[in-house]
């Protein structure tokens, strides 16, 4: 009976071992975590439909920070709710509006700390689309201007990169132009380029207070089936002037992800988004899973698959587990 020479086990047999030959590792470098910014002072309240995450007033914000900073997470993304929402989403581009308060707050405390601002109309709209409305249907280029507007005034307040998620084609050309014309050629885009229309942002549509009021956002987020497409979109904004691209959600398109990374050679993120999140702590509440084990696992998924770093709800946990030496499954 013979026996095979090369026995990839022998590099298994230990814990030490596997980590010591591992070709993936998440880091806290690679972790960007969301924040939910509320009208107000010193509120800070729960998030149902996502445990553990809360809406949080100006002041508790940058307070949030502070700690997401002490922990070495090199940044956060900020995604607003205002009081009072209006057909046009005016609310995205107020300079005392909540993100910019959130924004000159943060900084105050935590000036390296690396501010994205989501620039979308979605919370800031009465009707909770993504753009200007003609009729039933979003109106593409009329709602450009609104979208360059909303990211030269977070500029203004001091965000650091630009997050473009609303989807309308030519918005990187305009917000490029916007913020050049401003004076802030050296602010980066992170655009949202691979942005599917998913059935995993039902969570965050809550906490955000941003479902349509009618209809859905099919018209503008891509299919889920279009694999070509989503190249096309990360093609289309890489020469409009992104200097960033993302992929969402993370989970249900790694093979984009991986694809992307590897075509485009560009930085290159993957939001692991509100559902992927909700899952796990459902599954985990039910004694289903090992939740440590699966969050470790999922966020080396991502890794593996291309991405340079990783939005997640779980950034200030996994960045505790990292530091104490305890990521691992």
């Amino acid at each position: 009976m013979s026996f095979p020479i090369d026995r990839p086990r022998r590099l298994r047999k230990t814990k030490t071992l596997r980590k010591l030959v591992r070709e993936t590792s998440v880091q806290v470098d690679d972790l960007i975590q969301p924040l939910f910014v509320v009208e107000g002072k010193g509120i800070r309240n729960p998030i149902s439909s996502l445990v553990g995450q809360f809406h949080l007033s100006p002041d508790e914000c940058a307070l949030e920070a502070q700690k997401i900073h002490q922990l070495g997470i090199p940044g956060i993304i900020l995604f607003g709710i205002p009081n009072n929402k209006d057909f046009q989403g005016s609310g995205a581009w107020d300079k005392d509006g909540v993100v910019q308060q959130a924004v000159r707050e943060i900084k105050q405390l935590c000036p390296d700390l690396l501010i994205i601002t989501d620039v979308c109309l979605c919370e800031f709209t009465d009707h909770g689309h993504c753009g200007l409305l003609k009729g039933k249907e979003v109106d593409n280029d009329s709602t450009l201007e609104l979208l360059a507007r909303t990211a030269v005034s977070q500029a203004q307040a001091g965000s650091d990169i630009i997050a473009p998620s609303d989807m309308m084609d030519g918005r990187i050309a305009a917000i490029r132009t916007g913020l050049d014309t401003a004076g802030f050629q050296d602010i980066p885009i992170l655009s949202y380029a691979a942005k599917f229309a998913s059935a995993y942002y039902g969570p965050f549509r809550d906490a955000a207070q941003s479902a349509p009021s009618f209809g859905d956002r099919r018209g503008y987020q891509m299919d889920p089936a279009n694999y070509r497409e989503a190249l096309r979109e990360v093609e289309l904004d890489l020469d409009e002037g992104a200097d960033m691209v993302m992929v969402k959600p993370a989970l249900p398109y790694l093979d984009i992800l991986h694809e992307v990374k590897l075509r485009f050679e560009r930085v290159t993120a993957a939001y692991q988004v509100s559902g992927e999140f909700a899952m796990v702590e459902a599954a985990a509440e039910k004694g289903l899973i090992d939740r440590k084990r699966v969050i470790c696992e999922s966020l080396v998924s991502i890794k593996r698959a291309g991405a340079d770093f990783i939005l997640t709800y779980w950034a200030q946990e996994v960045a505790n587990w990292i530091n104490n030496g305890e990521f691992d499954w």
